[in-house]
């Protein structure tokens, strides 16, 4: 369908992560990437030799953006058209420069659905998932954008990842972004790009905190077999571990239950240098390594060197988008 083309382009298919990196577009990538977080707007320029170029972050003020998957999410339109003039402006973007558009996790919905059979097509796979989510979502199905991709699962049948947006509330995004002069051509959440980084097969909890919003998902071997945003009382650099760990456990209690197997890595995004606060406690709920997203990306040499600014600016979105369009 013509209004879903924009989201659905932030689907593609990659070597190195091949199940789950199938969310994104074999298109060419653009060499712009732009972050949208409540505290930030993030620009990044890469060069045709894939190496990082350039980059801006200029802070957003407080309650200018309000993440959300029905409300409007820009609750300051002018201070977030400023902050992003500011950020094209430093890059001098070029009018009608392409870029990819991450946004906030709360703005897109994404659910792990098995099925005993699932259509090949696309013109039967979307009315069908329109209508198993259409209870499952507070806004009408005729505003609902659908991104999906097909998953081997445990057992027998299919499982499906499905990502759904209310079409207004990407609209507003887009908006923006053309505002700046700026053509957006891929959408996707912060968090499905920033699973990138996670390296090694063993089934991996990654649990990242932007503000007030936590997202948890278990990927074993590139297939995601579970997904959670919700959002948290405080903002993480309040968050005491044991509220942390309560707002995870339902993800790995599922995927536990599911796949009759254990944790075996826990990634943690977000909590900076608060991340020793919280190994004792993780490390003996799950009886596996804890460590940083980033921190073991660049161990795992999924961070190159000339992409190091950005993983100190803890933009773990932007770097994951990075390694797909490498």
């Amino acid at each position: 369908m013509a209004r879903t083309a924009t989201f659905r382009r932030g689907i593609y298919r990659s070597k190195r992560f091949r199940r789950l990196a199938q969310w994104f577009n074999a298109l060419p990538h653009p060499p712009l990437a732009m972050e949208i977080a409540p505290n930030r707007i993030s620009l990044v320029r890469w060069s045709r030799a894939g190496s990082l170029e350039d980059f801006a972050v200029e802070p957003l003020p407080l309650g200018a953006l309000l993440p959300s998957a029905v409300e409007s999410n820009l609750a300051d339109l002018a201070a977030v058209q400023s902050i992003l003039g500011k950020v094209c402006k430093r890059m001098h973007v070029r009018e009608d420069d392409n870029v990819a558009m991450l946004l906030p996790d709360p703005v897109i919905r994404v659910f792990v659905q098995h099925f005993e059979d699932f259509p090949r097509s696309s013109e039967e796979a979307i009315p069908l998932l329109r209508w198993k989510f259409k209870k499952s979502l507070p806004f009408d199905v005729d505003e609902m954008l659908v991104s999906y991709v097909r998953q081997a699962p445990r057992e027998n049948g299919v499982n499906v990842v499905a990502a759904l947006a209310r079409l207004p509330i990407v609209r507003e995004y887009e908006e923006v972004a053309r505002g700046a002069k700026l053509r957006p051509g891929v959408v996707l959440s912060s968090s499905i790009a920033a699973m990138a980084l996670l390296a090694d097969g063993r089934a991996t909890l990654m649990v990242r905190v932007v503000g007030k919003s936590l997202t948890t998902a278990i990927v074993r071997g590139g297939i995601l077999c579970g997904y959670r945003c919700t959002e948290l009382p405080v903002n993480g650099g309040e968050l005491a571990p044991r509220t942390l760990l309560d707002e995870v456990f339902p993800v790995a209690a599922y995927y536990q239950d599911q796949w009759q197997e254990g944790i075996q890595s826990v990634a943690v995004a977000g909590i900076g240098d608060r991340l020793p606060e919280f190994l004792p406690l993780f490390e003996e709920e799950f009886h596996c390594p804890v460590h940083s997203l980033l921190g073991s990306a660049i161990r795992n040499g999924r961070v190159p060197e000339h992409a190091r600014p950005l993983a100190q600016r803890e933009l773990e979105g932007l770097l994951g988008w990075m390694w797909h369009r490498a």
